[in-house]
């Protein structure tokens, strides 16, 4: 499969992605795609008709569309977990069946949605200033960058996010609340998480040092109803979800109260209708009018194909300031395996690297590498045609022109004759050469822009699934297990291996040297 891609890609070596523009006046046309009114365009990369074709080859011969169904349809394909993957069950508002071992799952997703809807009126009616978020990976890294980039429609109550065990995320959080007017959301689904719980016993013990009674304090986001009433919290003020709801994959129910808190019922239904919009698209488009699937083949041309290690997400977006690293967790969780699902060691690249920030900040920071640096970083540009600033148009036509300046740039280069045209006449001889050289950028860098009208809620809930649904297509066509996190899990296990040798509980005899000298350090420093 790779093999006869590299071949391809050996075969147009040294082609420049500006050339095919040349031959082809319909280039941006024929190798872009619109969904749900958003614009996908991947004409600024190496990909010709023939690549294309070979690329929905590979995806057609792994079976991405019968798998794609097996995963709407409740099938167990988390299978090293035995796990249905049904996040988009949490976004079907019209309440279709969906069926894991039998039993439609849908009134219980419909039933919690009213639940949640509910309780974020009361909240939001209530008195309520402040609302802080506890929890950690995608407890945290959803609802916070969804809250965010939702801003222009908070009309509810402050949020904010904690996740980090540095005593000084919580100290921050609580520094910017009033007691008595604070509400806590703790989300953890085994509600044993090390990190979310010693936030929340803080946040406990806040209260009552202020004075304040804690009934009525705390919400639970956990599938473990008993531990949390352990803690006091009611039936009524726990929201569960079920095992075929990975983490990363769980803004769309419960773990998205904090959204639903800060912008209201009307708008995360917006959201969740987004996300249903691009589950339609990816179901019934065929392959080669895809806009998830042509994101992942790109994605894939650019990482397995050329060998391309990492890919920057640039959105031209200051509310997206917390989509690439959402999507770090998204993409490089799911997909960052070594083994296939027969349990083989892979013979190729699995994810890449994936990082970014918002232009155009980024474009004085480490836009200078991606621009001459000796690596091809492929870029993921994204920008909305509108923003929610109208009197401040003058502002977001200079960012449209940026961002699509960007791309432009990645592509055309600057030769070495436009490079001394820059600087004849301010020098001469070797030295107008040397400073010609400084100036020479290689272009032919790929890029890909994504265009949607304007960031709301339905927009936002698309943007995710399309990268939901982009993961799940690189995942089939790599044959490997989107949907584990085994990685994650030895970290952990040691960490709470370490705690009492830390605090000088334990000995740190038989930990290797460099551990023990790490803990003799601290433990004279503390």
């Amino acid at each position: 499969m790779w093999d006869d891609l590299k071949r391809l890609a050996a075969a147009r070596e040294g082609r420049r992605i500006d050339a095919l523009f040349a031959e082809d006046a319909a280039r941006a046309q024929t190798f872009s795609v619109e969904a749900e009114g958003m614009l996908f365009d991947y004409s600024k990369t190496q990909i010709d008709a023939e690549v294309l074709e070979a690329l929905l080859a590979v995806a057609r011969g792994a079976g991405v569309e019968a798998k794609r169904e097996a995963m709407f349809g409740g099938a167990k394909i988390n299978e090293t977990e035995g796990r249905a993957v049904l996040h988009t069950a949490l976004r079907n508002l019209a309440g279709t069946p969906v069926e894991v071992d039998g039993t439609d799952v849908m009134p219980e997703v419909l039933d919690t949605l009213s639940r949640m809807e509910a309780l974020a009126a009361e909240v939001r009616a209530s008195g309520i200033t402040d609302v802080v978020n506890i929890g950690i990976g995608g407890s945290d890294l959803g609802p916070k960058m969804g809250t965010i980039a939702l801003a222009p429609y908070h009309d509810g109550p402050r949020c904010h996010f904690v996740s980090n065990v540095d005593g000084a995320d919580i100290a921050d959080a609580l520094a910017q609340c009033a007691p008595e007017t604070t509400l806590f959301i703790i989300a953890s689904k085994t509600f044993t998480t090390i990190e979310t719980m010693t936030n929340a016993r803080t946040a406990w013990d806040w209260l009552e040092e202020k004075g304040v009674s804690t009934d009525g304090k705390f919400v639970a986001l956990s599938s473990n109803a008993e531990k949390a009433g352990e803690w006091g919290i009611p039936a009524s003020r726990v929201f569960g979800f079920e095992d075929w709801v990975g983490g990363r994959y769980s803004m769309w129910g419960p773990i998205g109260l904090s959204m639903m808190i800060a912008v209201g019922a009307e708008n995360f239904r917006a959201f969740l209708a987004g996300g249903q919009a691009m589950d339609a698209h990816f179901r019934s488009a065929p392959l080669e009018a895809n806009m998830p699937v042509l994101l992942a083949l790109v994605g894939m041309w650019h990482n397995q194909v050329l060998g391309h290690a990492t890919r920057a997400v640039l959105p031209y977006e200051n509310r997206l300031a917390r989509l690439p690293a959402y999507l770090q967790q998204l993409e490089m969780e799911s997909n960052g395996k070594s083994v296939a699902m027969d349990g083989e060691t892979l013979g190729f690249d699995s994810g890449p690297v994936v990082w970014g920030e918002p232009g155009t900040n980024g474009q004085h920071a480490f836009y200078q590498l991606i621009h001459q640096g000796t690596r091809v970083i492929p870029c993921e540009f994204m920008v909305g045609a509108r923003s929610h600033e109208p009197k401040l148009r003058h502002h977001h036509e200079l960012l449209l022109a940026n961002c699509f300046a960007q791309s432009e740039a990645l592509m055309r280069g600057r030769d070495l004759d436009e490079a001394r045209g820059k600087v004849a006449g301010k020098f001469e001889g070797a030295e107008l050469e040397r400073q010609a050289k400084h100036r020479v950028f290689p272009g032919n860098r790929p890029s890909t822009t994504l265009v949607y009208p304007l960031l709301d809620p339905r927009t936002l809930g698309m943007i995710v699934a399309l990268y939901e649904h982009r993961v799940f297509v690189e995942g089939v066509i790599l044959d490997i297990n989107s949907y584990d996190q085994w990685g994650v899990e030895l970290g952990k296990e040691l960490a709470t291996a370490l705690g009492p040798i830390v605090s000088g509980k334990e000995s740190a005899e038989g930990k290797d040297g460099s551990t023990r000298q790490l803990v003799a350090f601290t433990q004279r420093n503390t």
